[in-house]
């Protein structure tokens, strides 16, 4: 009797030891899964994002290169301007003497 019940609990525990290895495979299986999933995920979620900072840094850029020519149009504007000014001025005393 004694013997049959250490047989039935061999027995029970290789089945239970059995049942837990399973069980464990399939949670590594679900786990491993889930994070190549997200890994997946993560992966587009960067490729998106640089490309998005590629793309602000491209107008970025794109923004300074115009501000500086913007700036250097204005300031040739204004010097042109003010020449157009003296000469207006010069030509008004002109003018002025002519009269």
């Amino acid at each position: 009797m004694v013997s049959y019940t250490g047989y039935i609990e061999r027995n029970i525990t290789a089945q239970i030891e059995a049942q837990t290895a399973a069980r464990i495979s399939t949670m590594q299986t679900d786990y491993l899964a889930r994070i190549e999933q997200v890994e997946a995920g993560l992966q587009a979620e960067i490729t998106q994002i640089s490309g998005k900072v590629d793309s602000l840094n491209e107008l970025l850029t794109f923004t300074k290169d115009n501000a500086n020519n913007k700036t250097d149009n204005s300031n040739k504007l204004y010097t042109q301007i003010n020449e157009v000014k003296k000469q207006l001025d010069e030509l008004k005393k002109n003018l002025d003497v002519l009269k």
